[in-house]
């Protein structure tokens, strides 16, 4: 009797050792902090110094150039194990050149929006979009228009925060609600990829959480103080449809980033009206809640001299660092963000 009653009490003791183990390990939570800072100056630069080079001939839309960046943009998805969401063929939305024709503008070849996907653990229907345009406006008269901030810095900067999120997913914490990375075509001649996304979308529109837009955040303008002070972003769009969303990038600026966050474009009399000039606009415009990241322009905007050796590389990591921090919060949180403005 004696040794059944220790086999008892020592099955029982292992029993709740297991049990406060596996306890323990569901209260596991991620240090956030290790994969904002996990963001490196020295990646940006090494994958912008190739998409912003010579070689890719201004990345103009649809043409080899510019396919040449989002094969190099795609094989560096592949290297981090990051696949083309389900339901896609491969890593390409096929935009054809009908849909891009406006006007009396010049034709443009059909050209391709590209993708990349991580599915949420929790809420795999929900989705966070990551995006930014990958085209430019390619040569003029044998010149190499880079783009190496219009849009090489956000390009950079959508890779930079998927591989932020892929090496959480590798050590136990993947995001709760699925991410969608966007690298979108045509923006330079008129939003064109992401309005096909948006009317095509892979995924239904009622269930993107929020899409976070980044163009241009590799320089600073030369207005309102930043000449002297780089470390600012201007936030355009965060309080148009969700006052969640705006609350929430400010909490992760002050808690992660410190940057000056300037809301100068984000007036409703902004002559510049900026707010409808980036990929964000098409998904707001469907009622999905937007914010865009953007440093103004400088004298190099559409010029030939937008060059990688002219990008910030400090000031394009903090920057990527906020927009990383704001996506793991919205794809992490319990709730969606809510929808509460008219997006006016």
């Amino acid at each position: 009797m004696k040794k059944v009653v220790l086999l008892f009490v020592v099955g029982s003791f292992l029993v709740s050792c297991s049990a406060t183990k596996t306890k323990q390990t569901a209260k596991k939570t991620a240090d956030v902090s290790k994969y904002v800072n996990s963001i490196s100056e020295t990646n940006l630069s090494k994958n912008l110094y190739v998409i912003a080079s010579d070689e890719m001939e201004g990345r103009n839309t649809g043409e080899p150039g510019q396919k040449k960046a989002g094969q190099y943009i795609i094989d560096r998805y592949k290297e981090l194990g990051i696949l083309n969401p389900p339901g896609s063929v491969d890593y390409y939305q096929k935009v054809p050149s009908e849909f891009m024709k406006k006007g009396f503008a010049p034709k443009l070849n059909d050209s391709e929006n590209i993708w990349a996907f991580i599915p949420g653990a929790e809420k795999p229907e929900e989705i966070v979009v990551i995006s930014a345009h990958y085209d430019h406006i390619g040569m003029k008269n044998g010149e190499v228009y880079n783009g190496a901030d219009d849009d090489g810095s956000g390009t950079v900067a959508v890779m930079e925060i998927a591989k932020a999120f892929q090496q959480a997913k590798k050590e136990g914490f993947p995001p709760k609600r699925s991410i969608l990375f966007l690298h979108v075509t045509g923006e330079e001649h008129g939003l064109h990829g992401s309005r096909y996304y948006s009317e095509n979308p892979l995924f239904p529109l009622s269930n993107t959480v929020v899409d976070i837009n980044i163009d241009m955040i590799g320089r600073r303008d030369s207005i309102n103080g930043h000449k002297e002070n780089g470390k600012y972003v201007y936030v355009i769009g965060s309080d148009r449809l969700s006052s969640e969303l705006h609350t929430i990038n400010e909490e992760m600026n002050q808690k992660y980033v410190g940057l000056n966050l300037d809301y100068k474009y984000n007036d409703r009399k902004d002559p510049e009206r900026i707010y409808f000039r980036s990929d964000h606009y098409n998904f707001a415009k469907k009622g999905v809640p937007a914010i865009f990241y953007f440093n103004g322009t400088h004298e190099d905007y559409h010029g030939a001299n937008d060059t990688p050796d002219k990008i910030e590389y400090d000031l394009l990591a903090m920057r990527t660092k906020l927009a990383f921090s704001v996506a793991w919060e919205i794809a992490n949180r319990e709730n969606k963000i809510v929808v509460d403005k008219d997006g006016k």
